[in-house]
């Protein structure tokens, strides 16, 4: 069984017992969380809900294994022959998810 949620923005492709890096969300470690908008369930066999835009009654469950940052990008700005160059950095916020189950009522 496998779902698309959406949150942050983005949209993922899940199964149960998978580890997911997502935008970061409120909680802390070991807290469960629960995604309603999904937007595909698909079972193991041929059967595919699709939504519209959401499936009704579907719900990801998921636990919070990590709160913490990405690597460092760096952002770097440069003007040829005028002095100017500006480095800046930046680490994306994220929060590491383990999704539990998948629930279709």
């Amino acid at each position: 069984m496998l779902a698309v949620i959406k949150t942050g923005g983005k949209q993922y492709i899940v199964k149960p017992g998978q580890k997911v890096k997502i935008e970061k969300i409120a909680g802390s470690e070991g807290e469960s969380v629960i995604f309603n908008d999904v937007l595909l369930i698909e079972d193991g066999v041929s059967d595919v809900k699709i939504g519209t835009p959401q499936v009704t009654g579907a719900v990801v469950n998921g636990k919070i294994i990590k709160q913490g940052k990405g690597e460092k990008v760096i952002a770097y700005k440069y003007k040829a022959k005028k002095r100017y160059h500006r480095k800046k950095g930046h680490r994306q916020l994220f929060t590491e998810v383990e999704i539990t189950d998948i629930k279709l009522s």
